[in-house]
């Protein structure tokens, strides 16, 4: 670490701390040469994770995006957001321990899917309902009728 004040390459560090958010650490470093004290900062560089979509295009992976298809999944249910915010970290935990940086947004979308069945079945009705894209009410059926456990088509 180079000195901002004289340039010279050799310093002690005075006081470390994680700041606010854990998201970095700051160290008070005091330069060898001049004696003055100045300040870095230490981040982890964040692993760019992509997801492939349907139509073969990639984007970033983006927590909120997922977190916002959970909150309209979830409107005006008995959902804690804790529990949502639950399901994004699983998956994006997932993310970081595979050594693949791209995954299928069918790949996310079939967890998301597993953990609101479990979770709650009208979320899952719903998030499955865009997901799969549904064309008429049919298809609404069926995985009604799956969840019921029901496969006949006369109920």
């Amino acid at each position: 670490m180079k000195c901002p004040f004289c340039g010279h390459s050799a310093d002690k560090v005075v006081d470390s701390r994680e700041s606010k958010e854990g998201e970095a650490i700051r160290r008070r470093r005091q330069c060898l040469k001049c004696g003055r004290r100045f300040t870095s900062y230490e981040r982890i560089d964040r692993i760019d994770y992509r997801v492939v979509k349907k139509d073969g295009s990639r984007e970033r992976f983006d927590r909120e995006k997922l977190m916002n298809g959970l909150l309209k999944a979830c409107e005006k249910r008995a959902v804690p957001l804790t529990r949502l915010e639950t399901i994004v970290d699983k998956i994006e935990q997932r993310l970081h321990d595979t050594s693949d940086k791209e995954v299928s947004t069918t790949e996310v979308g079939e967890q998301v899917m597993s953990e609101l069945k479990a979770m709650d079945q009208v979320a899952y009705v719903r998030f499955a309902s865009v997901y799969r894209e549904f064309k008429d009410a049919n298809e609404f059926v069926e995985t009604i009728r799956s969840l019921l456990g029901r496969h006949d088509a006369a109920e």
